[in-house]
């Protein structure tokens, strides 16, 4: 488990609805019976096939779980080290990752460091 993931908790802390896990496998919602969200992946009941299990990495809830962390960081050190776990993460679990979802995630990261860097420079000026 890398620190990512201990931080984002995925199964006590995401919603995972039957139309994302839908859109992910690019089939009807219909041919869904049931998702279960265990420790590590997701089970998915697939109603002509039987199980599937499914990455948290993979889902658009785990994108917009890293976008709220980076979005509510307070720190430039903190940033820092959201920025290191998505890079370590994404390393590991290679194939988990999409390439733009990367970018989307580096990019925000670059967004809110300038923001940062802008209040803290002010807060500087101000003491």
């Amino acid at each position: 488990m890398t620190a990512l993931f201990r931080h984002i908790q995925p199964s006590k802390k995401l919603r995972i609805t039957v139309r994302s896990i839908a859109q992910l496998l690019k089939i009807s919602q219909n041919l869904i019976k049931r998702v279960e969200s265990w420790a590590f992946v997701v089970f998915v009941h697939h109603r002509d096939r039987g199980g599937l299990f499914v990455s948290y990495r993979r889902l658009e809830e785990w994108q917009n779980a890293i976008a709220h962390h980076i979005q509510t960081c307070p720190t430039l050190r903190e940033l820092s080290q959201i920025k290191t776990s998505i890079q370590c993460d994404s390393r590991k679990f290679k194939k988990q990752y999409l390439p733009k979802t990367l970018d989307f995630l580096f990019q925000m990261c670059l967004e809110r460091q300038d923001l940062l860097e802008i209040w803290e420079s002010s807060n500087c000026i101000a003491s």
